[in-house]
């Protein structure tokens, strides 16, 4: 896993529409990354072709102020899902956000793929977000008690 360089950005465009079969989180994860609000990108790589990619971005809130990172999107070359690549991005990219200070992670996605790494609907429940109430929507608290009081998320422009 490393931080993508320009020279990346046509295999991780590639990437994302290979994997999601349209090329619409291709398009969001160029947005993220161009408006300057990707907080944490990672590219998965082998024999030297890009296999993987993912984004964490920078989310707002209101009072009171927390640092939170929104996941999406991830996503594998085809021929390369089912061998951990997915799993392994998401945790280094945790860990990133995490050493960054974030303290909590959200995300919009399948419960059973990322409640393994601890995301819940009830740690988004006091999230005030479009997504609220929706069983996808889940967090994952990076630091003890962070979303232990209601919060306003605000997902980057790119996002709307």
């Amino acid at each position: 896993m490393r931080p993508p360089t320009w020279r990346d950005y046509e295999a991780i465009h590639d990437v994302e529409t290979a994997a999601f079969g349209r090329e619409a989180e291709a398009v969001l994860a160029k947005r993220v990354r161009d408006e300057g609000d990707a907080l944490v990108e990672l590219v998965a790589e082998e024999n030297g072709e890009i296999v993987g990619h993912i984004v964490f971005s920078r989310m707002t809130t209101q009072p009171p102020e927390r640092r939170l990172a929104g996941l999406a999107p991830v996503a594998v070359r085809p021929d390369a899902q089912g061998r951990g690549i997915g799993d392994a991005l998401c945790r280094a990219g945790i860990e990133a956000v995490r050493a960054l200070g974030a303290e909590a992670v959200v995300v919009l996605g399948d419960p059973k793929y990322y409640e393994r790494f601890g995301f819940s609907a009830e740690a988004a429940a006091r999230i005030a977000s479009p997504y609220a109430g929706n069983p996808a929507f889940m967090a994952l608290e990076l630091v003890a008690g962070s979303l232990a009081e209601p919060v306003a998320a605000n997902y980057p422009p790119a996002f709307g």
